[in-house]
């Protein structure tokens, strides 16, 4: 199993370089904050509470997303992971590597500046909930507050790769290929 987890703030262009690696080298992308938004439509017992906590921009409990992400990873036959949006703090980190029982191979971390994260947000009118100019700063607070400790922890294991986020969609894929070709056998 191939195993990469993408963090960087909301609109930091983590979806968008999903698709070119899922294109380009047949991974299988999964969002954390989409199986969460696919939870929410089901109107399961935990709906409610996924709901009121994105609304409030905070984190869900880490126990309830990497079970999500570990149901779908076991549904699906490609054994290679795109993690999309996690972990997004050192609980979720610890969450993951002990259910799921692995750390990943790469993480890759899109850097990208505020302003440019808060314009992609609402320029991308996706009409999510969240996705609002007061609701995205929040968001963006807590993504600084929460992600040092998970950044600095993979870096200092030597599983960290810094993707400058800022240019064209190609012109930053081009900073993330590499790191895929690496890694193809």
């Amino acid at each position: 199993m191939f195993t990469c987890l993408l963090i960087g703030g909301p609109g930091s262009g983590k979806g968008t370089q999903c698709a070119k690696i899922v294109e380009t080298f047949g991974h299988v992308h999964l969002s954390a904050g989409e199986l969460l938004r696919r939870e929410l439509i089901s109107n399961s017992e935990c709906a409610a509470m996924i709901l009121n906590t994105i609304k409030e921009g905070k984190i869900v409990p880490s126990e309830v997303t990497v079970k999500l992400i570990q149901k779908e990873m076991e549904s699906i036959d490609n054994h290679k992971f795109l993690i999309d949006g996690f972990p997004r703090n050192e609980e979720n980190r610890k969450a993951f590597e002990k259910i799921i029982r692995a750390d990943p191979d790469v993480v890759l971390f899109f850097d990208c500046p505020e302003e440019e994260m808060v314009k992609r947000v609402l320029n991308r009118n996706e009409g999510r909930v969240d996705d609002n100019k007061e609701t995205v700063k929040k968001r963006l607070e807590v993504f600084y507050a929460s992600h040092l400790p998970v950044i600095n922890y993979y870096s200092q294991k030597g599983k960290l790769y810094k993707i400058e986020a800022v240019g064209t969609e190609d012109e930053i894929f081009e900073r993330v290929r590499p790191v895929f070709a690496a890694f193809e056998v």
